[in-house]
């Protein structure tokens, strides 16, 4: 397994601050955002799609510090009804990722109307009222299906060969039964990006989830989330306060071993393992309490205790 973060973790600092923050805390890559739901302080898409010579300095400003581009991450919502720009982000990031050499591309499910007409998205979590499952079959037929297959026709033109799906709250695909019909639908092009924080919150098992995705974990995302008790009891985990203010949250994203501990991200990385994952844990700082670039290290520095570095094995001896 590799370290690496997501680059809007240190969205404050500029492109050659960042990579070279990323050089000081001794990562092995960074996970570039290009837009959806980030205003991708560290990339001009339209600029390096463009020019061949922006696109090299791009690249050389990650060779020359000896770091790798992870993926690019246009999380947000392409399926929503009205703001087209998010599913435009998503096909220039596929074509810029074609442009580099880059094969992966986070991104998420997306989560449309519930009808034809609605200007809204609608995330159904709930069997009852039964109009809800009506709508979310709607939804998976009517737009999710057509949608990503014209993408994934798209994509393989472009190099791009797998996209790391965020199972993200408010979005078709938050949970493992939902990602996995729309990849038995739409093929091993679609995997899973398994970060635990979402599913801290919405009340799953992330360790739960690894074995029941197996090898459809194609990305992971390192980060923690922790609950204020006293407001959890009374709001549960539906908490739609804002983000800005962690006190008055039923539960909040935190810097890893801060919502929870070393041994469970141990285990958390052992059962990755077991399952064959060895790709990159790319942490995602969201914490509103701590310094980003203290949040990092702290992280950096239980990641390295805990994650298996080589790969073991054993001789069975012949009776």
């Amino acid at each position: 397994m590799k370290i690496g973060f997501v680059s809007d973790s240190l969205g404050t600092l500029s492109f050659d601050d960042m990579l070279d923050q990323a050089v000081a805390l001794g990562v092995s890559g960074v996970e570039v955002n290009t837009g959806g739901w980030s205003h991708a302080p560290h990339i001009d898409l339209p600029l390096l799609r463009g020019s061949a010579a922006a696109r090299q300095s791009f690249m050389q400003a990650f060779e020359s510090r000896g770091l790798e581009i992870i993926s690019l991450n246009v999380n947000g919502n392409p399926l929503h009804p009205v703001d087209c720009k998010q599913s435009e982000d998503l096909h220039e990031t596929i074509r810029l990722a074609g442009d580099l050499g880059i094969t992966k591309i986070c991104t998420m499910s997306g989560l449309p109307e519930g009808r034809e007409g609605d200007l809204l998205p609608n995330w159904v979590v709930s069997s009852w009222p039964p109009e809800g499952q009506v709508a979310k079959e709607w939804q998976l037929k009517e737009r999710l299906i057509p949608y990503w297959e014209k993408v994934l026709e798209m994509a393989p033109q472009c190099g791009v060969t797998q996209f790391a799906l965020e199972m993200h709250g408010g979005q078709w695909a938050y949970n493992v039964p939902n990602l996995l019909r729309l990849r038995e639908v739409l093929g091993p092009m679609i995997g899973a990006n398994l970060d635990p924080s979402h599913m801290f919150w919405m009340g799953g098992d992330p360790i739960a989830a690894i074995d029941a995705l197996g090898d459809a974990i194609c990305h992971v995302h390192a980060k923690d989330a922790g609950f204020n008790e006293a407001r959890h009891g009374v709001t549960t985990s539906l908490e739609n306060g804002p983000l800005g203010l962690p006190s008055d949250r039923a539960w909040s994203f935190l810097t890893l071993g801060y919502g929870h501990d070393t041994l469970w991200w141990r285990q958390f990385c052992y059962r990755l393992r077991m399952v064959g994952y060895d790709g990159w844990l790319s942490i995602e700082h969201e914490d509103l309490l701590l310094d980003p670039i203290e949040g990092l290290e702290k992280s950096v520095a239980l990641l390295r205790e805990v994650m298996p570095v080589r790969i073991g094995g054993f001789t069975q001896l012949e009776i």
